[in-house]
């Protein structure tokens, strides 16, 4: 995928995408601001507390209470019952703030989660529904699943862990600052010398990690990658006892993850402290100068460098929060990266703006492939000139060898291709000008690798057509000659099928997919090899549910075997993806070429 995403145009489109969220972030804020007030007040009733201790016991001056002149304590009131009061009101005050950072953290994880990830993940599902075959074949799954699952996580970060905290991180700072100005101007900036230091190391810190988050995915990717291909190929794994060396290889891939998170780990390790101890200098100049101070009788103990020390810490606690908010930016960076372009990925198949609508028909359709190219890369041509005419209810059966361009050639009937040139027409209409689910809606295919669902025997089957009797999901079978092994199995049609259909034999896969494809009733009906790898008796029995499945159908039949050739009416030869014969099957044996030769092998190894 290209990665041509700058870091700002990063940062505005996270921005773009936290709007959608605002309500539910500005109700997080809103708790924060409070939490912040609450904070303060706690902060200015210890002081408070301070001093007045110190006035009772020492005799100096009277305490200074926060916020506004006239909260004073009654005239009438103990030096006990003030501190008791003070006391309580530190105390109603930490028990709303802890019920306020309870419901906080449920209201941002509900942001978070049930929101954010949620809704951004749809839309990722959503569009890799509307990608072309060409997007599959150029990406890995493991990296697709990924970018679905642990890379929308970390771009939801980026709302809670760096949007919101990085308001709040800032209006508190403003608070903080406002408030230790107005204690003691000179003893603030003192503090707050090393503050411009702080922010050259964050900015130099978001430059040196940045490259190191991106690496991190990509070598995650291809770790999932290996695992996802280990569990596909556990057989041929096991059949050839390459366990030792796949265990080394995806060992290999663990540990380029496992060091390239060290390295994270350790730039970010050594940044923290690094920030911990600028922030412990403020601390020590804070005692020194702020202890002259109180010394002097120019700062009160409690309302002064009590306060001031409890501000300084609290600020200096949120310029230390830039290390980690930078963190969580760079990671979200890396991950918004990946994400979006999933999201801006082309969709090469389109439906038109004003689609054409098909005639209706009672049997097959006419499909024509007039002088089509196709390259899965600019000049890297898979098809080349194919021009050739099927009529309606016709069979046509596809020959070539492996790689040439068989299965290419209709995957651009359902346009999961579409042609780099040419066109293909169906009742003479481009493909492109027909409404995608119309067109896909009047073509049934059944794939050389069948795939079922871990669902009932009954929905797959009914896949395509969810709203099917069962009625119609039995006569389906029938035609596809499964209904007899399907009610030997232990609940029938209800029988929920293993992941892949483990629990089937593969005539048995591919009969249950021939169904699939009948119950739609299409007018073009796409055979994918549905006879390779399977016994002859199998064969045998899927060629009779071909048979009872085309009759009345323009069919495509990709084949090898003659017992499938005989049946088309057409027969198309291809050879590095070009059309190099094209004819029936008596007219192709009487010449010399790659048909003859290679019925001529099926003839002699028959009668070995």
């Amino acid at each position: 995928m290209d990665s041509s995403f700058s870091n700002r145009s990063l940062l505005r489109r996270l921005l773009a995408l936290s709007w959608r969220y605002r309500r539910g972030c500005l109700q997080v804020l809103a708790v924060q601001l409070v939490l912040l007030a609450l904070g303060l007040s706690g902060l200015g009733l210890t002081g408070v507390a301070i001093d007045y201790l110190r006035q009772q016991v020492a005799g100096g001056k009277p305490a200074k209470w926060p916020f506004a002149g006239h909260l004073h304590p009654p005239a009438g009131w103990s030096p006990l019952l003030v501190v008791t009061g003070i006391g309580v009101g530190i105390f109603v005050v930490s028990l709303l703030r802890a019920f306020l950072t309870y419901f906080n953290t449920i209201t941002s994880t509900k942001l978070a989660q049930m929101q954010i990830v949620a809704d951004l993940r749809a839309r990722v599902y959503d569009k890799l529904q509307r990608l072309s075959f060409r997007f599959f074949d150029a990406n890995a799954t493991g990296a697709i699943i990924n970018r679905v699952t642990g890379d929308v996580q970390q771009v939801r970060a980026f709302v809670d862990g760096v949007l919101i905290q990085s308001v709040t991180m800032v209006l508190s700072l403003t608070v903080y600052l406002v408030y230790m100005l107005n204690l003691h101007p000179l003893l603030t900036v003192a503090c707050l010398g090393t503050t411009p230091v702080l922010w050259f190391a964050s900015t130099r810190f978001s430059r040196a990690v940045r490259p190191l988050y991106q690496r991190n995915r990509e070598l995650v990717d291809a770790m999932v990658h290996q695992l996802a291909e280990f569990i596909q190929g556990i057989q041929v794994i096991k059949g050839f006892a390459r366990e030792p060396e796949t265990i080394a290889k995806f060992q290999t891939a663990n540990r380029a993850v496992r060091d390239q998170q060290q390295r994270i780990f350790w730039m970010v390790s050594s940044f923290s402290p690094a920030i911990g101890f600028l922030t412990q200098i403020n601390i020590a100049i804070l005692l020194l100068y702020g202890g002259y101070l109180v010394i002097h009788d120019e700062l009160p103990l409690g309302t002064g460098l009590v306060v001031f020390a409890g501000l300084l810490q609290q600020f200096s606690g949120q310029v230390q929060n830039i290390a980690n908010i930078n963190n969580t930016v760079q990671v979200s960076l890396t991950s918004a990266r990946r994400v979006f372009e999933i999201l801006d990925a082309p969709i090469e198949v389109q439906n038109p703006p004003q689609p054409v609508p098909l005639p209706a028909t009672t049997g097959g359709r006419r499909v024509e492939f007039d002088h089509v190219w196709f390259e899965h890369r600019p000049g890297e041509a898979v098809l080349e000139d194919i021009h050739f005419t099927v009529q309606a209810g016709q069979c046509v059966a596809i020959l070539g060898a492996t790689g040439a361009g068989k299965s290419t050639l209709l995957s651009l009937l359902p346009r999961f291709y579409d042609p780099s040139r040419g066109r293909v027409l169906l009742d003479g209409i481009d493909l492109r000008q027909l409404d995608l689910d119309e067109l896909r809606r009047n073509i049934g295919v059944v794939f050389q690798e069948s795939f079922l669902f871990s669902n009932t025997v009954a929905a797959n089957i009914a896949f395509g057509h969810p709203q099917a009797s069962r009625a119609q999901v039995e006569r389906a079978a029938r035609i596809a000659a499964a209904h007899e092994f399907i009610m030997e199995m232990p609940k029938g049609y209800d029988t929920v099928l293993r992941e892949g259909g483990a629990n089937l034999s593969g005539g048995q896969r591919q009969r249950l997919a021939i169904a699939r494809a009948v119950l739609l009733d299409p007018p073009i009906l796409i055979l994918d090899d549905p006879t390779a790898a399977v016994d002859p008796e199998t064969e045998h029995e899927i060629l009779e549910a071909m048979d009872r499945a085309m009759r009345g159908r323009t069919t495509f039949i990709v084949a090898h075997r003659l017992s499938a050739l005989r049946r088309a009416d057409l027969v198309v030869v291809l050879d590095a993806g070009r059309v190099v014969q094209i004819g029936t099957h008596a007219q192709l044996m009487s010449v010399d070429g790659h048909y003859r030769r290679t019925a001529e092998a099926q003839f002699a190894e028959g009668t070995k």
